[in-house]
């Protein structure tokens, strides 16, 4: 919703100053340079990038205008999957979590936190490191290191979709200059024309820098940071996951662990202890 309405202010701030100054809709209707500029600028990102990463790109463009912030109550849920994973674990033993684990969709527990599961790369994140302490005794350490490259492999991915598209970003006002200059070119053939049908031509020429860098800090750039914003939320979710698997590993009870994993999550989202004890309650 943000990206629309931005959208909408940024085009009626740039277009509504244009008309009030006397300007020339008319004028700004130019589908050639649009063609120019967006068609290099698409050329020049599928030069730049294997067909894994511009198909992962091509992907992440429709969440740009669907995507929500995690909320409180998100990771509240989250707090709570975990807490009763370990409540099962020390009731049960860690072997308990097996079934759960390695079938996560067949599991009972599980399945009650969907806003959870849905995002892949958390319920994998804690699958597999839950696996690790299933399989036998390891050391604290290795088993921080274990999930801090399982994290780093993850962001160094997650933001390839953001600076895939601040590259193309950049090439907006350069492309756009190319524009421009080929409608000089063009102007150049037309000297024999009347002062105002040149005045035209130049006009349209000049056009293609204004939509480059237009394109370039309007639209395209501030969707590359939405995008990188959309990957750091990525790495929020599995830091607050780290954070209550090492509580659990170093022998915390299960409301320490989720407290242990509650400091790690981003300030503004952040449940306060009481409304944490009270989601475990209902656990």
């Amino acid at each position: 919703m943000n990206v629309i309405l931005g959208s909408i202010i940024v085009l009626g701030c740039v277009i509504g100053g244009y008309l009030i100054e006397g300007g020339a809709l008319g004028v700004l209707m130019q589908p050639i340079e649009v063609l120019i500029i967006c068609g290099a600028a698409l050329g020049s990102f599928l030069i730049s990038a294997p067909l894994s990463v511009s198909i992962d790109v091509l992907k992440h463009i429709p969440t740009i205008f669907t995507a929500k912030e995690d909320s409180k109550a998100y990771y509240l849920e989250l707090l709570s999957l975990m807490y009763e994973l370990f409540q099962l674990a020390r009731r049960s033993g860690a072997v308990a979590l097996d079934a759960h684990v390695n079938r996560p969709a067949d599991s009972d527990i599980f399945r009650r936190y969907g806003a959870v599961t849905k995002h892949k790369t958390v319920l994998n994140f804690i699958c597999d490191n839950l696996k690790i302490v299933i399989a036998g005794n390891i050391e604290q350490h290795h088993y921080e290191a274990i999930m801090d490259t399982d994290i780093a492999t993850r962001k160094h991915h997650d933001l390839i979709p953001a600076q895939s598209v601040t590259k193309v970003a950049d090439s907006f006002p350069g492309l756009g200059i190319v524009a421009a200059v080929l409608g000089i070119v063009l102007v150049m053939g037309h000297l024999d024309q009347d002062v105002k049908e040149l005045g035209g031509h130049i006009g349209a020429a000049l056009l293609g820098t204004f939509m480059g860098i237009l394109l370039c800090y309007g639209f395209v750039g501030p969707m590359a940071s939405l995008l990188e914003h959309m990957g750091m939320a990525k790495q929020a979710r599995l830091k607050v996951v780290k954070s209550a698997l090492m509580g659990y590993s170093i022998g915390l009870a299960p409301i320490l662990a989720v407290e242990y994993a509650r400091r790690a999550i981003p300030s503004g989202v952040q449940p306060s202890m009481e409304e944490l004890e009270e989601g475990m309650k209902k656990s």
